[in-house]
């Protein structure tokens, strides 16, 4: 005797409210489930947070990437699903934003830095390949 699984797909959440919820809250709405620093900043930019919103709508009709330089911008449930290309001092690097991003700053997932790969030492470098000739 087999017995069938059914497994549910798991309902994506924010400390216990489903997306759908959230993202028809208001901005405003949405700050109290945040943690308190991005809570003070969405309550003191929130208009700023709306505006950005309002232009990623714009550029999705138009099937245009979106880009920004604004990397202190807090991630709401109205940002999941989308890519947003942010920019790390030299180029865009592309976010693709999930529910555990809500609460946190866009610059968070775009490195300002490469990472340091150091090669061989070159001739010259140490004193056994001072005497090699070039």
């Amino acid at each position: 005797m087999s017995m069938e699984v059914v497994l549910k797909s798991r309902e994506e959440k924010y400390r216990g409210k489903s997306l759908a919820h959230l993202k028809s809250l208001g901005i405003r709405e949405v700050a109290q489930y945040l943690p308190s620093r991005s809570r003070r900043t969405v309550l003191r930019h929130f208009e700023l947070i709306e505006k950005f919103v309002r232009e990623i709508e714009e550029k999705e009709v138009k099937k245009k990437r979106i880009r920004t330089h604004l990397r202190d911008l807090v991630i709401v449930p109205h940002l999941v699903g989308k890519a947003i290309a942010v920019h790390s001092g030299k180029t865009f690097e592309d976010v693709h934003v999930t529910v555990e991003m809500i609460g946190h700053r866009l610059g968070e997932f775009v490195m300002t830095r490469k990472r340091v790969t150091h090669s061989a030492a070159g001739i010259g470098a140490t004193k056994s390949s001072k005497t090699l000739k070039k």
